[in-house]
């Protein structure tokens, strides 16, 4: 039998068995009470409402919220209740107590059968070990402390038999499912209140007056338990609510600023979990089952979903409280859905030329950004820039109306003449420019553009006019990736004109009418190449530190290089470099091995340096580019964290395979975090798109602490961050005083000038020599924040 048969199985047999326990436990009790009515009557009701408030402030025992056990204490209303009723009477009382609770509260009869049950036996396991203890000579005291223990022990593990068998395995994040340290506390709490509980009827309640009866002195009892009771559930709601506002407020963010409609979905569904805090949350196509919560959604007209929440039975039922918060997210999401379908039909209604229904300008320089940007290293592109010839007299003597349909059936023209891969664009009156893509050699480019002059070139009828189209074709080649690719569609441009000129000498041939330009790389190629080619880039660490222990516990690793001849080249030019000539993922092994050595030297000089983090792109973490390599480098390293940080534009786009690998690197130690987290090019959903264990705040989040808002944005963020178990450092941190204030937020970790600028490896290690891992150096210590030596740095990356 399947393990979903066995659990079924069992389930109904133990439904069962605790149906028939509750019908004669507390049937009993009614009896028992019934049989004095004057003396029990009163016990008994506090007795209830005593049992239903401990049952609902529950305590868990693991520290992964909806995935580990809870236990609830309806047990310490039992030593009150033994001088006023038998002990069969007393574990009816409990389980009404708890029956009639969770009716009301999950309004599901299962539940409530299971949750009574439950406690049942566990007082009649109270009852066996607090017998077992007499029999032998123990203090009533120690005895009933220990069968209060013994209640907590097996009402656990029935919990723990009960979890494994119904629910999928969860992902507790490496945390244990019963933390020995709250059991501990748990039990010596129970026991404690035991005492307690059993001292107070036997000598009395420690309140002025003297003369109480056995019931007075039980109900003084009860109702203090239900007092207590009743704090716990105060101040765990309060702290609730704050989570979910906290969740709301980093949830909607995350919604609004989701930059895609299929992403919405996922977004949703994470965030949700976040802000009402449980185990599971998906869309559906149905309404929520018993038990569970679910607010309609839609995405697509047409096309309604339901997002609902599920949570474990014994975690409690969902509030009106959830629900709203479901609602709220819910329609969060649904607005940011119509705000994005809105935005990208004016967006395509933006981009396209509206007489011809071709790309216009801004898609044209769109789409060649992202064919360059994208290309692989043996793929190369061209641009033809084409204008009408003789346009303007055309229009002057046909009229506009002629010219335009000129301009229509040329645009048809040249999208048949070209191949589906290729882009055309009109992007002015008379001029069109075409992106030719998947070439190997010029003389493929220069043959496309002849096909195209041939091609636009055939005579046109325009109601009695006639008129064939002459076209002016510059045609620029690219073989490899540009790291300004405006100067090829200019090189483009100016082979044009140039043809243009051969025409006003008389020239009219076809060959005349396409002209290849020149176009070729700078000298900055050539450069690149032999800096990556002989490993001569060089690096500067900046510090982490931690604001709690204000000490230094990691560095990043920084590209720096600066050329004889061409002087400092910024690290953004350096990268795109590497890429545009195929060494980006050669650049990025020299730098990972220099700063994993480096580190090491670090910790030999302060053992306080467990980390260095590392720039990479989201797809260099796929195995065949660095995916092998670090988990190599990283084993070859084992006392120093390996941190691979995404930037947000790579990370924007991140594939499930990437996600997939990221969580691979994760599980053999390597650390991922998400950078510059809040810049101007953030995406909010990498939050619940990317696996990462740490996220970086930008520093235009920080710029102006003294603004309310920012301070709530980094405490939500923070609080977010606890509960999606990632670490969070916060950049740009220049000045005492802003540390001081991130300190007070509660953030733990920042990095910046006031810590530190970067610096090369000589004078880190003089650094940490001189002044250990101290966050702050001295004032007479600290350089200033101008110009950084060339060796060790050129610009702040």
């Amino acid at each position: 039998m399947t393990r979903t048969g066995v659990s079924g199985v069992l389930q109904r047999v133990s439904l069962g068995m605790f149906t028939v326990a509750a019908v004669a436990f507390i049937s009993g009790a009614i009896v028992a009470v019934l049989a004095d009515p004057g003396t029990r009557i009163a016990a008994a009701v506090s007795g209830i409402l005593c049992v239903a408030a401990l049952e609902l402030a529950w305590i868990r025992v693991g520290s992964v919220r909806h995935r580990t056990p809870v236990v609830s204490l309806p047990i310490l209303a039992v030593p009150a209740l033994v001088p006023v009723l038998p002990g069969q009477a007393i574990i009816g009382v409990v389980m009404c107590g708890i029956l009639l609770l969770r009716l009301l509260e999950s309004r599901r009869i299962t539940v409530a059968v299971y949750s009574s049950g439950l406690a049942g036996v566990g007082c009649m396991v109270y009852f066996l070990i607090d017998w077992l203890l007499g029999q032998f000579g123990a203090a009533a005291l120690p005895a009933a402390a220990a069968a209060s223990a013994g209640y907590v022990l097996f009402v656990l593990a029935l919990e723990v038999v009960r979890m494994h068998l119904l629910n999928a395995p969860a992902d507790r994040g490496g945390r244990l499912f019963v933390s020995p340290v709250r059991l501990a506390a748990l039990l010596v709490t129970v026991a404690a209140l035991t005492m307690f509980s059993v001292h107070w009827i036997s000598a009395g309640l420690p309140t002025p007056g003297e003369g109480r009866t056995s019931i007075q002195t039980a109900v003084g009892t009860l109702l203090g338990s239900l007092a207590a009771a009743v704090i716990v559930i105060v101040v765990r709601s309060a702290w609730n609510m704050r989570g979910r506002l906290n969740g709301l407020v980093v949830g909607s963010s995350i919604l609004s600023g989701t930059r895609s409609v299929d992403s919405l979905a996922d977004a949703l569904c994470q965030t949700a979990a976040a802000a009402v805090g449980v185990q599971s949350i998906a869309l559906q196509p149905g309404p929520a089952e018993a038990g569970a919560i679910g607010v309609p959604v839609t995405f697509t007209p047409g096309e309604p979903q339901f997002l609902v929440a599920r949570r474990d039975p014994m975690d409690g039922a969902f509030s009106g409280v959830d629900r709203h918060a479901l609602q709220a997210l819910a329609a969060t999401a649904e607005l940011a859905g119509k705000a994005r379908q809105n935005v990208a039909g004016l967006t395509a209604k933006a981009n396209t030329d509206p007489l011809t229904g071709l790309p216009n300008y801004g898609a044209f320089q769109e789409a060649l950004d992202t064919i360059n940007s994208t290309r692989s290293d043996t793929e190369a592109i061209a641009v033809l820039f084409m204008d009408l010839d003789d346009f303007k007299r055309l229009n002057d003597t046909c009229g506009h109306q002629v010219g335009d349909e000129v301009l229509r059936v040329l645009g048809q023209r040249l999208r048949q003449a070209v191949r589906p891969h290729d882009v055309v664009a009109r992007v002015g009156g008379d001029e069109f420019v075409i992106i030719l893509t998947r070439l190997a050699t010029l003389d493929e480019a220069t043959a496309i553009a002849q096909t195209i002059l041939r091609a636009s070139a055939a005579p046109l009828a325009v109601g009695t006019e006639s008129f064939t189209p002459s076209l002016s074709i510059g045609v620029a080649f690219s073989a490899v990736i540009e790291t300004d690719i405006a100067a090829l569609v200019h090189d483009a441009d100016h082979s044009m004109l140039m043809v243009k000129k051969r025409r006003r000498r008389g020239s009219t041939d076809g060959v005349a009418s396409i002209n290849v330009s020149g176009h070729r790389s700078s000298r900055l190629n050539a450069t690149v190449a032999r800096a990556i080619d002989e490993n001569q880039l060089q690096l500067a660490y900046q510090p982490i530190v931690s604001l709690v222990t204000g000490r230094i516990w990691a560095f990043e690793a920084l590209l720096r290089y600066v050329d004889p001849e061409l002087g400092a080249i910024s690290p953004p030019s350096l990268v795109e470099k590497a890429k545009s000539l195929g060494r980006f993922d050669k650049l990025t092994r020299q730098v990972a091995e220099k700063a994993m050595a480096a580190a090491a030297e670090f910790r030999l000089v302060e053992p306080g340096i467990i980390c260095i983090t590392v720039n990479v792109e989201a797809e260099q973490l796929a195995p065949e580019r660095l995916g092998v390599f670090a988990e190599n480098l990283n084993s070859r390293y084992p006392e120093i964290l390996l941190c691979l940080e995404l930037n947000e534009r790579s990370a924007a786009r991140v594939s499930a395979q990437i996600r997939e690998q990221a969580d691979r690197l994760r599980e053999v130690g390597i650390l991922i975090a998400l950078d510059d987290y809040g810049s101007e090019d953030s995406s909010v959903d990498s939050l619940v798109r990317v696996p990462m264990d740490i996220l970086k705040i930008d520093r235009s989040l920080v710029d102006d602490l003294a603004d309310v808002r920012q301070r709530e944005v980094l405490t939500a963020l923070q609080s977010f961050g606890d509960k999606l178990e990632y670490s969070m450092i916060v950049e740009g941190v220049e000045n005492e005083y802003m540390a001081g204030e991130l300190a007070r937020l509660g953030i733990r970790s920042a990095q910046g000038f006031h810590f530190g600028v970067p610096k090369g490896f000589t004078e880190t290690v003089d650094r940490l020599d001189e002044f250990g891992a101290k966050a702050v150096l001295p004032a007479s210590a600290s350089p200033a924040l101008a110009p950084i030596t060339p060796h060790a740095t050129v610009t702040p990356s």
